[in-house]
C-alpha cells in the first residue's frame, strides 16, 4: 500500500509536467517564443523559474548534508545569502538592466549578448564554447544525490531513475519550450515550498522539537573540526572563512550563470519586476535557507560520512518519516533536479544553435530551422547528461571521479568566466573588448587548473569553493582595470548600445519598462 500511494504520486506528477508541455506547443513555434516565451512571461512564473532553476536536488540533497555537517546550524547563512545576495540584489541590480538591453540588442542567450554588446563574434563563440563544456557536467550532477533517494524510497536501480527523468523533461521542453518550463517551474516551486517546510518540521518532531535539537547539536564533539565545545551550535560555525567562501560562491555566482540570467530577459512589464524580486527573495528564504538549517542537523544521525560520504546524510534524516513524506521528498527533489535541468539543457542548446552554428557553421538558418535544431540539442544534451550519470555511477574505476570534481568546478567557471563582463557591461560605458577576454580566459583557466593541479595553489584555493569565489571576486576587479588601460570603446557603439535606457516611456526607460 506504502509503495502504492508513491508510485502514484509519481505518475501524477509525471503526467502533469508532460500535459503542461503539450498544452504549451503553440508558445514555442519560433525562437524567441521557445527560448524566451515571447518576453511576455509574468511575475510569478519568472521569479518560480528562477528560484527552481536555482536550487536543485544538488542542493538538497548534495550541499545541505555536506555543508550542514561541516558548519553546523550556522549553515543556514548560506540560504539567507541565497536569498539577499542570490536572488533579491540579483533582482535589483541585474532585473531591469538586463530586460531592457537585451531586448534592444534581440540577443537571446548571454554569449549573444557579448557578441552584440562589444561587436565581437569571436566573444560570442568563446563565450558559447565556455557555456557548452562547463554546463554540460553540471547538467549531469543533477542526477546524483538522487540514487541513494529512490533506493530508500523505492528499492528500484538508479539508471530507470535517470532514464525516466531525463526523458519525461525532454518530452515537456522539446514540446513546449520556455512556457512549458515556466508553469512546470511554478508547479514544482509550490511542491518544493511544501515539502521542504513538511520535512523540516517532521525532522524537528522526531528529535524532540526545535530546542531539544538544538541543544543536541551543542553537545556534538568532533576534535578533527574544532576543540570548541558547542562550535556546531555555534553563530558562524567552526570555519567562518569557509562559511563566507561557499555563500559567495553560491549567492553571487548566480550573477553570472547564463540559465539564470536568461530569465530577466522574459520579463513583461515594469510591475513584474518588483514582484519578482519579492516572490524570488521569498521562495529563497524557504527553500534554499530551509534546505541549509535542515542540513545543520545532519550530526544528531547516526551516518558514516567516511564510509558512504555526505550524499548519505540527508537520506539517513529522511529514513524514519511516514511513506506520504518520503513520497513527497521524492517528488521534491524530483522538481528540484527535473526544473534546474530543463532550464540548463534550453540555455545549452539555445547557445550551441544561435551562438555557434548560426552565421558560422550554417550561414544560413531561418526561424523553423533554429527551433528544430535548438531541439535535437536539448535531446543530445539531456542524452549526454544522463550517460555521464549512469557511468559515473556504475563504473569501477577510480579514475572517473574527475567527472565529479569537473561538476563541483562548473558553477565557478562559468560565474568567474562571465559575471564581471555582463554586469559591468550593462552598467559601464567604458567596458572593453579586451577586458571580457581576459575574464573569460581568467575565469574559465583557474577552475581548470584548480581541477588538474590545485597542489599549485596555496591551500585556501585549494578547495573548488573557495577558488570559484576568488575567480568571481577577482573578475570584478580585472574587467576595470583591463579595460581603463586598453584602447577605448568606439563611442557609436557604447552610445547604441546605451540608448535604450534614455527612451523615454513615459519616464526613462532605466526607470520604468511600461
Amino acid at each position: 500500500m506504502d509503495l502504492a500511494i508513491k508510485i502514484i504520486m509519481l505518475v501524477l506528477f509525471f503526467g502533469v509536467m508532460v500535459g503542461v508541455g503539450i498544452y504549451c506547443r503553440k508558445n514555442a513555434t519560433d525562437v524567441s517564443g521557445f527560448v524566451l516565451g515571447g518576453r511576455s512571461v509574468g511575475p510569478w512564473l519568472t521569479a518560480f523559474a528562477y528560484g527552481t532553476s536555482y536550487f536543485s536536488a544538488v542542493i538538497f540533497i548534495g550541499y545541505a548534508g555536506q555543508f550542514g555537517w561541516k558548519f553546523g546550524i550556522a549553515s543556514t547563512w548560506i540560504g539567507l545569502g541565497n536569498a539577499l545576495i542570490g536572488s533579491l540584489l540579483a533582482w535589483v541590480v541585474l532585473g531591469r538592466r538586463t530586460r531592457i538591453m537585451t531586448q534592444h540588442l534581440n540577443s537571446s542567450t548571454m554569449p549573444e549578448f557579448f557578441g552584440k554588446r562589444f561587436s565581437s563574434n569571436g566573444l560570442k563563440i568563446g563565450a558559447s564554447i565556455i557555456t557548452f563544456i562547463f554546463l554540460i557536467p553540471y547538467t549531469a550532477s543533477l542526477y546524483n544525490g538522487l540514487s541513494r533517494l529512490f533506493e530508500m524510497a523505492f528499492n528500484i536501480p538508479y539508471v530507470w531513475c535517470i532514464v525516466a527523468m531525463s526523458v519525461l523533461t525532454g518530452i515537456y521542453v522539446i514540446a513546449g519550450g520556455y512556457m512549458a518550463t515556466a508553469i512546470n517551474d511554478f508547479i514544482q516551486g509550490i511542491i518544493m515550498i511544501i515539502g521542504i517546510v513538511a520535512v523540516i518540521s517532521a525532522v524537528l518532531v522526531n528529535q524532540g522539537g526545535f530546542m531539544e535539537a538544538l541543544n543536541g547539536l551543542a553537545q556534538v564533539n568532533d576534535p578533527t573540526v574544532s576543540d570548541i565545545p558547542g562550535v556546531f551550535n555555534s553563530f558562524f560555525g567552526p570555519d567562518p572563512f569557509g562559511l563566507l567562501g561557499v555563500v559567495i560562491l553560491t549567492s553571487l555566482g548566480t550573477w553570472g550563470l547564463p540559465q539564470m540570467v536568461q530569465k530577466f530577459y522574459a520579463i513583461k512589464h515594469e510591475r513584474d519586476i518588483k514582484k519578482g524580486t519579492v516572490i524570488s527573495t521569498s521562495f529563497a528564504l524557504i527553500v534554499a535557507g530551509g534546505c541549509y538549517f535542515l542540513g545543520g542537523f545532519g550530526r544528531l544521525f547516526d551516518v558514516d560520512v567516511a564510509k558512504d560520504g555526505f550524499d548519505a546524510i540527508i537520506p539517513q534524516m529522511l529514513s524514519g518519516l511516514p511513506p506520504i513524506l518520503i513520497a513527497i521528498v521524492v517528488i521534491l527533489v524530483l522538481s528540484a533536479s527535473m526544473s534546474t535541468l530543463s532550464s540548463l539543457v534550453i540555455a545549452s542548446s539555445s547557445t550551441l544553435t544561435i551562438d555557434l552554428l548560426k552565421g558560422n557553421v550554417i550561414k544560413k538558418m531561418d526561424e523553423k530551422k533554429q527551433v528544430l535544431i535548438i531541439r535535437i540539442f536539448i535531446v543530445v544534451f539531456i542524452a549526454i547528461s544522463a550517460f555521464i550519470a549512469i557511468y559515473q555511477t556504475q563504473s569501477k574505476n577510480e579514475s572517473v571521479k574527475f567527472i565529479a570534481q569537473l561538476m563541483g568546478v562548473s558553477w565557478g567557471a562559468l560565474a568567474g568566466a562571465f559575471l564581471a563582463p555582463f554586469l559591468y557591461g550593462l552598467y559601464w560605458k567604458k567596458t572593453t573588448k579586451l577586458a571580457c577576454w581576459v575574464s573569460f580566459i581568467f575565469g574559465a583557466g583557474i577552475m581548470l587548473l584548480n581541477l588538474f593541479a590545485k597542489q599549485i595553489f596555496p591551500v585556501v584555493l585549494q578547495s573548488p569553493i573557495n577558488c570559484g569565489a576568488f575567480a568571481m571576486l577577482a573578475g570584478l576587479i580585472i574587467v576595470p582595470v583591463v579595460s581603463l588601460l586598453s584602447p577605448k570603446p568606439d563611442k557609436k557603439l557604447v552610445d547604441e548600445a546605451f540608448a535604450c535606457y534614455e527612451k523615454k516611456v513615459p519616464a526613462k526607460q532605466k526607470n520604468s519598462l511600461d
